[in-house]
């Protein structure tokens, strides 16, 4: 039986375990607590010090997955307790694709938020139940804190405001950042994000032409093309990454570094 000491040490431990993920969550930051089934024993091993810890390969596949589950390994069998913060999908663009690509990624789990400064398109009756923010970029964006666990997509058309938003984006290491065009279109988005400064290797994270080849046509078929892109990003990263690793190659164009529900 435990005495009145250890019971009381316990308590401290699972407080300050407690202090530190709620911690991590208001900073949209992801956290496993480790169990050791056998004694009860946890620790807490925030996103940031994953890649130090003894459990390391198995705490990323979790990560990634967001997923919590037993496991058996070196130090016995633990059970991991994963918190990952809720995926977020940005749309800059009021659009006729927003209007279907919004449902399915809430379908799917996402935060969506829509922006554009043209108000006859930001209308809460065009984008019921989602927040519409009707400004510029520069405005509406800072507030919205985006990170490594939002996706974020440009589809305006309109480099006044696709670009100041792609740059925006691309600062705060969205996990995904893709813009509508074609490859001629992106090719001078390309020249024109160039003389604003952002280097080949950060221009090469826009996924452009957006979405997966599918051969999509009308706004919803772009929107479910979208999702799926979105999706293959956030699912595997980790592990495609952890492939070209092995084999020594390079990320291929329009890859970010493996954050998907995973290692900030």
């Amino acid at each position: 039986m435990q005495d009145g000491r250890e019971a009381a040490g316990e308590a401290s431990v699972k407080l300050e375990i407690l202090k530190a993920l709620n911690a991590e969550r208001v900073a949209r930051r992801a956290a496993v607590v480790v169990t050791d089934v056998a004694t009860g024993a946890q620790r807490f091993v925030a996103a940031k010090n994953v890649a130090a810890d003894p459990l390391a390969e198995l705490l990323m596949q979790h990560l990634r997955t967001g997923k919590s589950a037993m496991a058996e390994t070196a130090e016995g069998k633990v059970f991991l307790t994963v918190h990952v913060p809720p995926p977020r999908l940005v749309a800059v663009g009021a659009v006729h694709i927003s209007q279907a690509l919004a449902p399915i990624a809430q379908l799917l789990g996402y935060d969506v938020t829509i922006v554009d400064p043209r108000t006859a398109f930001a209308t809460p009756e065009r984008f019921p139940d989602v927040p519409v923010i009707a400004e510029w970029p520069d405005v509406a964006l800072p507030p919205l804190n985006v990170d490594r666990y939002t996706a974020f997509v440009a589809l305006t058309h309109d480099p006044k405001i696709d670009d100041p938003a792609l740059l925006h984006a691309l600062a705060r290491d969205c996990f995904y950042v893709g813009a509508l065009g074609s490859r001629k279109t992106h090719a001078r988005r390309v020249e024109r994000l160039a003389a604003q400064g952002l280097d080949e290797a950060t221009i090469a994270r826009i996924h452009a032409p957006i979405g997966l080849a599918i051969g999509a046509v009308s706004p919803p078929e772009i929107a479910v093309s979208i999702m799926a892109e979105i999706t293959a990003r956030l699912r595997q990263a980790g592990e495609r990454q952890a492939s070209e690793k092995q084999a020594g190659g390079a990320s291929p164009k329009g890859a970010a570094p493996a954050v998907a529900r995973a290692v900030p």
